[in-house]
């Protein structure tokens, strides 16, 4: 029995989407030769998804404290909204602006059935918006790949009648249809012998939707091996739909992905910028709130000016390893991720081999994303450095994870982002892995840290009484100095640090924290403290006022 296009209509997509793609995720994995062949389209796609499930969930939840219902409205931009804070790598941010898209029809459907068009002719638009939208987003769009199987998605279901249940299966038809065709439209994939793995998503995605919409239950394997004519050998393929060259070239070296909140002025400087910097660039969003994709070869310029043009968050950069970009990327010896805060402490981590996780405060990163990047960094053995003590439990849930799927890892304890920057100091890839784990454990161990806050409003601490606005010192954890200067309150934890003894002295400046500030603690330590080295970094955006680090 067909039914109704409404908020639990959308409820019940999300959990088959959600069931199909972890069918098919190892699948589409194993055929993703396109932009990049790093094997995570499938993976990618799920945990977008799951973000997009856990907001449309939300959304049931907060209603149902009230004792009401979600509007249609209600539950597909909690959809769009998940998928968007979520998405993951190239496909993720490419699905986030699909279902963006058909949010601005759905959404401005009050009642569909009883609107002056019906469910059906809102789901025609709705998916023809989607499909436009994602050539939009995307910076250099060519035929072959997702983007080809929505367009043909939009146009199957413009020539169906029937139902919204009939229109979605015929949208689920012409994209199966579309993706069987894609390996005779790109010739990286015509030579793989494979379709599109982004559009295998999409195909699973809209066959979920159409189950939803029928009450059928017609789960079938997504045809991932191409069965149309190859192109000819030595065939180039296009430049990407994200300006990405075919899969025998030498590419960027580093994926960045990172949320940003920007005007549209801003974002549109943005494009052109990130444009010039590197390739695979997808651009999704709006009203005020943006995920951003990019693979370049400096890091450190994307997110700067992502700085320029609002407030990035949540950065993610990846390392690709600096090598050709082939079907079965190689896997390196050992690697590390780090969990770090502030987008000058990812740069930082980044340079040193590290395949990281930016958060911002109050937002740690979920299991699945620390699994995720674990898979990224394409190691045999991974060290895991979660630099906050609430991410313990966290970190070592996806250490778990990881050791299923092949992978060794271990968790190095580290309590403070200064106790990772010494860890990875010490990090050799060159000696045995327990070798290494042991040096680095130590190196974080012999670490104290110590960081410098405001107080939010009046509390009790370790240290008495505080007031909103005070400057809190906090050392391993604990607040130990209460203060009304910044300068002088670091004066005195570094004091109160260095009396048990110490040789470097490590300060991460956060955002709008004076340079002068850095060379005023300096002074002091040398003043102080004889034979003490310091040595000073940026942390941005996100990183505490000040942290500090006593070897």
């Amino acid at each position: 029995m067909p039914y109704p296009l409404d908020a639990a209509a959308v409820r019940a997509w999300c959990g088959l989407a959600l069931e199909a793609l972890g069918r098919e995720r190892e699948r589409i994995d194993a055929i993703n030769v396109y932009p990049v062949a790093d094997g995570d389209t499938g993976t990618n796609l799920y945990l977008t998804l799951e973000s997009a499930t856990r907001a449309v969930e939300a959304a049931f939840d907060g209603h149902a404290s009230t004792g009401t219902t979600p509007r249609l409205a209600d539950a597909i931009g909690a959809m769009a909204h998940g998928a968007l804070i979520g998405a993951r790598g190239n496909s993720g941010t490419i699905l986030a602006q699909l279902l963006r898209g058909m949010t601005e029809v759905l959404a401005a459907e009050e009642d569909p059935d009883g609107g002056p068009h019906g469910p059906a002719d809102a789901l025609r638009r709705a998916l023809r918006r989607a499909a436009a939208s994602t050539y939009e987003a995307v910076a250099h769009p060519v035929e072959g790949t997702v983007l080809t199987v929505a367009t043909a998605a939009a146009d199957a279901a413009e020539r169906a009648t029937g139902d919204a249940a009939h229109i979605a299966r015929a949208a689920h038809d012409g994209a199966r249809s579309a993706l069987k065709a894609t390996p005779g439209q790109l010739a990286v994939l015509g030579r793989a012998g494979v379709v599109d793995a982004g559009g295998c998503g999409l195909v699973a995605l809209l066959g979920a939707l159409a189950d939803a919409l029928s009450g059928e239950s017609t789960a079938a394997p997504v045809t991932v091996r191409a069965d149309a004519p190859l192109p000819e050998a030595g065939g180039r393929a296009a430049t990407g739909a994200d300006g990405c060259i075919d899969s025998d070239g030498d590419g960027p070296a580093f994926e960045v992905i990172y949320l940003l909140e920007a005007d549209d002025a801003a974002v549109a400087r943005l494009r052109t910028r990130l444009d010039g910097l590197g390739d695979s660039l997808v651009v999704v969003g709006g009203d005020g709130l943006w995920n951003v994709h990019v693979h370049v070869d400096d890091a450190g310029a994307a997110v700067e000016a992502g700085i320029e043009a609002g407030r990035p968050y949540r950065i993610r950069i990846t390392h690709f390893g600096g090598a050709t970009r082939i079907k079965e990327p190689e896997m390196a010896a050992r690697a590390v991720v780090a969990v770090v805060p502030g987008a000058g402490l990812a740069g930082l981590c980044t340079e040193a081999g590290a395949t990281t996780v930016s958060v911002r405060p109050g937002e740690p990163p979920a299991s699945g994303e620390l699994v995720q990047a674990i898979r990224q960094a394409h190691a045999r053995e991974v060290m895991l450095l979660p630099n906050d003590p609430e991410l313990r439990h966290t970190a070592a849930a996806a250490a778990e994870q990881a050791r299923t799927e092949g992978v060794r890892v271990a968790l190095i304890p580290t309590r403070s982002a200064v106790q990772g920057i010494a860890a990875l100091a010490v990090h050799e890839p060159g000696r045995s892995f327990d070798e290494d784990v042991v040096a680095m454990t130590s190196a974080a161990g012999a670490t104290r840290y110590a960081e410098l806050a405001v107080a939010e409003r009046q509390s009790w601490t370790m240290a008495g009484v505080c007031q909103a606005g005070d400057v809190l010192g906090l050392i391993d954890g604990d607040v130990a100095v209460i203060g009304s200067d910044l300068t002088a309150t670091a004066m005195t934890v570094l004091d109160r640090m260095l009396s048990a003894g110490g040789e470097m002295v490590t300060l991460v400046l956060g955002t709008d924290i004076p340079d002068t500030l850095a060379d005023r603690l300096e002074a002091h330590v040398r003043e102080r403290h004889l034979a003490v080295d310091t040595v000073v970094y940026e942390g941005g955006q996100y990183a505490a006022p000040l942290l500090i680090g006593v070897e």
